[in-house]
């Protein structure tokens, strides 16, 4: 194999090892929670069924990862992609804060903060991506897709159990 496909091999698996464990790290403020206090908040019709959010945010982590991969793929080929790269990590640590504010913390009201701040990283992200390569940018839609719902949610429960 030569060094440059075994190096893509290395980033590929990095990056989706990356993304799957920032989903593990987030779910250690979520899982505890989700029988006790977040069954117990008021919640809008449009809810999804608990038993959804899991596999929903490992496939959301997969296409980060996927998407991540084919940025640092570019890399290999001399694009520019030390911004893209670093607005994605900010994204990223924005995922987990915002579990840990929301859940964690269980305040729905740092949790909307925290969610709209995230929004405008995945937003950034989208953006920076699409500059570099419009495949990796399009595996984000989905993720913001999911996270604007995730802020409808959030702000309904803020505004149901204050």
């Amino acid at each position: 194999m030569e060094k440059r496909s075994f190096s893509l091999v290395w980033k590929g698996m990095a990056a989706l090892v990356i993304c799957q464990a920032t989903g593990a790290l987030g779910s250690l403020f979520t899982t505890p929670k989700i029988a006790s206090w977040y069954q117990d908040l008021i919640k809008p019709s449009f809810t999804p069924p608990s038993l959804v959010f899991a596999p929903v945010w490992i496939t959301l982590f997969l296409l980060m990862g996927i998407a991540l991969f084919l940025i640092l793929r570019e890399g290999e080929k001399g694009s520019k992609i030390s911004m893209p790269v670093s607005i994605f990590g900010v994204q990223l640590f924005f995922n987990v804060l915002w579990s840990y504010l929301f859940f964690g913390l269980e305040s729905p009201l740092l949790g909307f903060i925290g969610i709209i701040i995230l929004w405008i990283a995945i937003g950034l992200t989208i953006w920076q991506f699409f500059r570099v390569s419009l495949p990796a940018a399009s595996l984000l839609f989905p993720y913001i897709v999911w996270v604007s719902l995730a802020a409808f949610l959030n702000f309904y429960i803020l505004i149901l159990n204050h």
